[in-house]
């Protein structure tokens, strides 16, 4: 995809069977904006990334936001933001597919 250009997100989001699908919308040196796919049942780890921050943005679905040692419900709508160094992940619970939004900075 060439930038600057206006896109809807969720048309670029790659589902997968197997494991959650991550696809990258943008990224420069000091930011990534990618997607994260999440069928039925499936789930990213718990995880920090050193010197970055993180901020999901739920775009359509629900699940839990996994954050240091915490389960969050969420749903479209709702956002976290995850401090360098904080355990967090995302787990899809319900019966339907969960798309996240996913912003890193810097860029890993």
């Amino acid at each position: 995809m060439e930038h600057p250009t206006l896109f809807r997100p969720s048309a670029h989001a790659e589902w997968r069977a197997d494991k959650m699908g991550k696809s990258t919308l943008y990224q420069s040196p000091r930011l990534l904006v990618g997607l994260n796919a999440f069928e039925p049942g499936q789930a990213h780890a718990l995880h920090a990334h050193e010197g970055t921050d993180k901020v999901y943005q739920v775009i359509e679905g629900e699940g839990l936001f996994l954050l240091n040692g915490r389960e969050l419900p969420m749903k479209a709508g709702d956002m976290l933001a995850a401090p360098p160094g904080v355990p967090h992940g995302v787990r899809n619970t319900s019966t339907g597919r969960l798309l996240v939004l996913v912003i890193l900075a810097p860029a890993p």
